[in-house]
């Protein structure tokens, strides 16, 4: 479900103990829910971005010797359009990584979790001789990986398969739990979404509601974003990862048991 359906059902995972609020796409923050879940803290689930994929798009993968993906959301997309599973997929990190493996790829290398280390994977492992590289992307892309790639020798072709859609307001549900001081955590994935988030709560007026919540971004980027909210305290993730910011989490999680 997309748009206005999905919204609708802003999950609640408990309303009982911390809660924190997910800002990523759905799909990326069932699984999140889960992992927040083992950690005793419930969800609610709050996507900044809707997906949507070009399902209709045709892919030329002739002569393509390798396929470069930014996002579990491009690798979903990739997956939608083409039954090609056997091409060499070289994956921004490890979160896009494990959904391509997910959905049947077979030759799937990892960088470390941004562009440019995805860039200085593919120069180690491909050559330009070998065949032109595609790199499936969304509409908004974050770095220049295109540029870097052929600074370097490599023809490459940027293909848009997905709309990554900013939410136009925040849903009742999570006005009410931010009103209503019920959660402990938000956590952002990118600066787009912690941009998205910061506009949304100042046009609901809840911003002021954040001096009792902890964020937690993934970069220093997008914390940078959320500075003009008046949080209790912020955190940063020491990598660009989930499990980083989940390392995070755990973090103040240790120093809140000690007080």
């Amino acid at each position: 479900m997309e748009g206005g359906e999905a919204r609708n059902l802003t999950e609640i995972a408990s309303r009982q103990g911390m809660q924190a609020l997910l800002t990523r796409p759905r799909e990326e923050s069932q699984s999140l829910a889960a992992a927040l879940a083992l950690r005793h803290v419930g969800a609610v689930i709050e996507p900044m971005m809707v997906v949507h994929y070009s399902v209709d798009a045709a892919l030329d993968l002739a002569a393509v010797q390798a396929i470069l993906c930014t996002s579990a959301n491009g690798v979903r997309a990739l997956a939608r359009v083409t039954d090609e599973r056997r091409l060499p997929l070289l994956a921004v990190g490890e979160a896009t990584a494990s959904r391509a493996r997910a959905e049947g790829f077979t030759a799937v290398s990892s960088a470390d979790g941004v562009v440019s280390d995805l860039a200085r994977l593919a120069a180690a492992r491909l050559r330009p001789h070998n065949g032109r590289l595609l790199h499936v992307a969304g509409n908004v892309a974050a770095g220049d990986l295109v540029g870097a790639l052929r600074a370097q020798g490599f023809v490459i072709e940027r293909r848009v398969l997905y709309e990554a859609r900013p939410v136009e307001t925040l849903s009742t549900v999570a006005v009410s739990v931010l009103r209503g001081r019920m959660i402990d955590f938000a956590l952002f994935f990118s600066p787009r979404t912690a941009g998205i988030f910061v506009r949304l709560a100042g046009i609901v007026g809840v911003a002021g509601y954040c001096q009792t919540i902890t964020s937690l971004a993934i970069s220093a980027a997008a914390d940078a974003v959320l500075t003009g909210l008046p949080w209790r305290d912020r955190r940063v993730a020491e990598r660009p990862d989930q499990p980083a910011l989940l390392d995070a989490l755990d973090a103040v999680l240790a120093e809140r048991r000690q007080d």
